[in-house]
C-alpha cells in the first residue's frame, strides 16, 4: 500500500517530488507546505492553502532532515522562518485530520467503536479495515484479525480514538468498505510515518 514499494496506480493520484529524500510519490504520502505572508513555512495538511507548495515526505526522519538541511529554503528559493516545533505540528495536524474523518466515518454508519460491535462487523464480513489502540492490551487485541484483503491501523492511542468516537477511550473500532475509508487509511499511514521514530509501535498495513 502506497509507500514502501507498493505498486502504483492510477487511484494513487498526482505525483510530486519529496525535497528531502528526492523521491518522487503519489500525494497522499507526502505533506504539502507552502510559504506564508511574512516567509514562514506553513504545513498545507489538507493540500488547499493558495502559493507555490513544496512537498516533504510523511515521515519525520525526512521532516527533521528538511528542517537540519535547511531545505525548505530552497525549496521555496528564498528566505524561510522554520518554526521549532514544525515537525510536531504537522503531526498534530494530520491527527486532528484522521479523528476528523473517522469522526465523520461514525456519523454515516461507516465506522463503529467497541469490542463487541467490531467482532460482529467482522464476522459478518462488513468490516473493510480494523482499527486497534496503540496502547491497548496486546491479548486482547490478538482476539481479532484483520479482514481478509482488509487493512490495520494502530498508529493512534485509545484517547486519540476515542475523541474519534465520542468516548473517553476507544481500543477497538472497525470501517466499513467505501465511504471514508480510503481516506481514512491514507492519512493514517501519514501518521504512521510521523510517529514512526517516537514509539516505534504504530503500523497502518495492508
Amino acid at each position: 500500500m502506497g509507500r514502501g514499494g507498493a505498486t502504483k496506480n492510477r487511484e494513487d493520484g498526482p505525483e510530486r517530488k519529496c525535497i528531502a529524500t528526492g523521491e518522487t510519490q503519489p500525494k497522499s504520502g507526502l505533506v504539502r507546505f507552502v510559504m506564508g505572508p511574512e516567509g514562514q513555512v506553513v504545513p498545507d495538511v489538507l493540500g488547499k492553502l493558495p502559493g507555490r507548495g513544496v512537498y516533504v515526505a510523511a515521515t519525520r526522519a525526512a521532516l527533521e532532515l528538511a528542517v537540519k538541511k535547511k531545505l525548505f529554503a530552497r525549496g521555496f528559493k528564498a528566505q524561510v522562518k522554520v518554526s521549532e516545533d514544525l515537525v510536531a505540528e504537522v503531526e498534530r495536524q494530520v491527527l486532528r485530520r484522521v479523528v476528523d474523518l473517522l469522526s465523520l466515518a461514525r456519523k454515516s454508519g461507516d465506522a463503529i467503536g467497541g469490542y463487541e460491535k467490531v467482532k460482529d462487523w467482522l464476522l459478518k464480513e462488513e468490516a473493510q479495515v480494523l482499527i486497534q489502540a496503540l496502547d491497548g492490551s496486546g491479548r486482547g487485541k490478538s482476539k481479532l484479525s484483520t479482514p481478509h484483503r482488509g487493512k490495520y491501523i494502530d498508529c493512534l492511542t485509545a484517547d486519540e480514538l476515542g475523541m474519534a468516537f465520542g468516548r473517553q477511550t476507544v481500543i477497538h473500532a472497525a470501517l466499513a468498505s467505501g465511504g471514508l475509508s480510503k481516506r481514512v487509511v491514507d492519512e493514517a499511514q501519514r501518521l504512521q510515518g510521523l510517529r514512526e521514530m517516537v514509539g516505534g509501535k504504530g503500523r497502518t498495513e495492508g
